[in-house]
């Protein structure tokens, strides 16, 4: 398989199935690039976590322990975290709206942090699928660097896990993903050093490969300033001692620079030496790409003039000293725009130093990633596997390297337990690779069936019920209209669907994708909402507003109602959504996290303050963030401003990015209060039309029994405010 199928059979994957993917390959195949790629042109709505901060900045991510909250000991199946509820209402929401979870450098994460990610995601999505029912994109080389166990953590783990690798972990083990491997290698060229390289990686090193190794060894070898060649060493202490008497060996003036941290950016995440000391003819090595593209990371150069303002480094090949100029590295967190519903990236903190480091010698760890002409390996004292292989990987030629240790068989550890896994990963990936049409056909029916499942929301009714019934019977009328509806549910609900699902798992794949089906389903859509707002819109509404004095009825009562307002509203939304605008994949998953996210918006506030009849569930124009004294955007008034400019719902729709049904509910509100107008938002005559109808049918919260009486252009959100009316007319009665 060349890097072309590879990747194009791995984007397929990740993009057109929901199936998770191990995505490995020799050093040098092309990994990163399609990390980038797939954060540049996935539709889906991902997260980038590393187990490093290094490697999190590298993949412009965050770690994988601050992001889900994890504690630094051990995490010990079945135990529960003690900040299960310092998850901020931002943090639940991304957890809740994510598609994907990309995994950069997993063979350096512990299967027990793979199996702390799945409890948290669990608590947060769907409880009874591993990480939550999340798709998993995990990329690394499990032949290069290895998870990091202190000997008292390897002790414990062991009596729950038979590996520390991410494929120990319990929960990988009941994920059915497909292992991807990137073959084309565009480091090395030379085929003679590529067999080397292999044979090593897989443990298999021959005769004619040591004497090839050996054929580079020359311990007194000492190259020229010019030349750029790099010492790699297995040990920091070895690297840091030999920096430091090269540099103490120069007799130039020595100079120091201090870098800038801004705001929140912690000491292990530093991507270089805070306190950068250099003299003219140091080496060095640069830690970033130049968008310029004067050097880039890994590059070595000599130090040809240093002064206080002033840093030129000349590179092999080059005739011209670059000028080095301060960079800034970013330390983010993901945050949630409520707006436009997108998940971003928010700086937190910078550090800003020259992207430097002192280079006669670095770790082989540091070197992952990176790439030289020249390096001096010495690598005699490597205790972990893959160490051998990542040293000599990171060399472009074999004539480029020099040993300064010789190489035998016995420093090449490599891990039985890797390889054996990768020889059943090799041996199953191809199945899935010819299944890919297939899942692809899977996946498309996957989504049309989660769309029609109601069960969730059913237990979530049940549950809700039982809490009526322990707390209220006889209390309040409430409690007998939640066992209704749960009834309703049971019968006229989840029979239905279920009928209708199973239907398309018998449909063949020009069916299912025929222009009538999807208008089909479109008319099923708006059925199910009709429903669904029937049995739950009033029911919900009066169940918010109930006062309740009991604290641990309050507590129950809060919980199990949040989560059918959120199951039900999302559910809602997104039929409504799919009636009107029909069904694709990406526009589907699109649609069900902005659905998530606006019920869970409208939520909030309830859980907060259970029986404020008079307050906006949506009024957030003076709230703040905790340790954050700048108010959050109101974005009702956002759509009421670019009103007030004289814009239309549809203009004001396209500037935010929202539908047209929303800028009409933000304007509603301001309806209601009296600063717009009513009759510009509600057109006499369809008012006048939808009350005659209410009248007629005696009902006033059947919304899709009011709307198949009312003519097409009548919409629904019309319909809603109209009844908000009456409610307030009658209240005030």
């Amino acid at each position: 398989m060349d890097i072309d199928s590879g990747t194009r059979q791995a984007w397929d994957f990740v993009e057109h199935t929901g199936k998770s993917i191990f995505l490995t390959g020799k050093a040098g195949t092309g990994k990163t690039t399609f990390l980038r790629a797939l954060k540049a042109h996935s539709h889906k709505r991902m997260v980038v976590v590393a187990p490093t901060g290094v490697a999190a900045i590298n993949a412009g991510g965050v770690t994988i322990h601050s992001f889900f909250q994890l504690p630094l000991s051990p995490y010990l199946p079945n135990t529960t975290f003690d900040n299960r509820f310092s998850y901020s209402k931002e943090k639940r929401k991304i957890m809740r709206t994510i598609d994907m979870l990309v995994i950069d450098e997993i063979s350096m994460v512990r299967s027990d942090v793979l199996d702390a990610v799945d409890n948290v995601l669990r608590r947060f999505r769907e409880h009874d699928k591993p990480f939550g029912g999340v798709q998993l994109v995990m990329i690394g080389d499990l032949h290069q660097l290895t998870p990091v166990t202190r000997p008292d953590e390897e002790a414990l783990l062991k009596q729950y896990y038979d590996t520390p690798y991410f494929f120990g972990s319990h929960a990988l083990k009941n994920v059915d993903y497909v292992t991807i491997e990137l073959k084309h290698v565009y480091r090395q060229q030379d085929e003679d050093f590529l067999k080397i390289l292999n044979d090593v990686r897989d443990g298999h090193v021959t005769t004619d490969d040591l004497n090839a190794l050996d054929s580079r060894y020359n311990p007194t070898f000492r190259p020229n300033a010019d030349d750029g060649y790099i010492r790699l060493t297995t040990h920091n202490r070895k690297a840091d001692d030999y920096n430091r008497r090269e540099l103490q060996a120069l007799t130039t003036k020595m100079y120091t620079f201090d870098a800038q941290i801004e705001k929140d950016f912690p000491e292990y995440d530093y991507p270089t030496d805070y306190r950068l000391t250099l003299r003219t003819g140091a080496q060095v090595m640069f830690l970033k790409n130049d968008p310029k593209g004067r050097y880039y990371n890994g590059r070595i150069g000599r130090v040809t003039y240093v002064d206080e303002k002033m840093i030129l480094v000349l590179c092999p090949g080059d005739e011209k000293a670059i000028e080095v100029e301060r960079e800034t590295w970013e330390n983010t967190k993901y945050k949630l725009n409520e707006e436009s519903k997108q998940i971003e990236s928010e700086v937190v903190g910078s550090f800003v130093q020259y992207p430097l480091r002192l280079a006669w010698a670095i770790t082989i760890h540091k070197s992952q990633g990176l790439t030289f002409d020249h390096a001096i390996i010495d690598a005699q004292m490597s205790f972990a596997s893959g160490q051998v292989y990542v040293a000599l990987s990171r060399c472009k030629t074999l004539a480029g390297m020099v040993l300064a240790s010789p190489i035998n068989a016995s420093a090449i550890i490599n891990d039985d337990r890797v390889t054996d896994y990768v020889a059943a990963q090799d041996a199953a990936a191809q199945k899935s690779i010819e299944r890919l049409p297939q899942l692809k056909e899977e996946y498309y029916r996957h989504l049309l069936v989660e769309l029609f499942s109601f069960r969730p929301l059913t237990i979530a009714e049940s549950g809700l019920d039982r809490v009526m019934q322990e707390f209220f019977y006889g209390k309040t009328a409430l409690a007998a209209l939640h066992h209704s509806a749960l009834l309703d549910m049971q019968t006229k609900i989840v029979p239905v669907a279920e009928k209708w699902t199973t239907m398309i798992g018998t449909m063949t794949a020009e069916q299912v994708h025929a222009t009538d089906f999807l208008d089909r389903v479109k008319r099923s859509a708006a059925y199910f909402a009709g429903q669904l707002t029937d049995i739950f819109e009033d029911l919900l509404r009066r169940t918010g507003l109930l006062e309740v004095n009991n604290k641990v009825a309050k507590k129950r009562l809060d919980n199990a109602y949040g989560d059918v307002h959120d199951m039900w509203l999302s559910k809602r939304i997104l039929l409504d959504d799919i009636a009107r605008n029909g069904f694709t994949p990406q526009d589907y998953l699109k649609m069900k996290q902005e659905a998530i996210l606006s019920a869970m918006s409208e939520n909030e506030p309830s859980k907060k303050s259970r029986g404020s009849a008079t307050r906006s569930r949506q009024n957030t124009a003076t709230a703040t963030v905790k340790g954050d004294n700048k108010p959050k955007p109101d974005t009702k008034r956002a759509s009421f401003d670019l009103y007030k400019q004289g814009k239309t719902i549809n203009e004001i729709a396209t500037e935010r990015n929202l539908k047209p049904q929303t800028i009409f509910s933000h304007l509603a509100f301001y309806a209601l209060r009296g600063e717009i107008p009513m009759e510009t938002l509600l057109p006499t005559a369809h008012r006048t039309m939808i009350e005659k109808v209410i009248a007629k049918t005696g009902t006033d919260d059947g919304t899709k029994a009011i709307k198949s009486l009312c003519p097409p252009e009548i919409s629904y959100e019309e319909i809603r405010l109209v009844i908000t009316l009456m409610k307030g007319s009658k209240s005030q009665a």
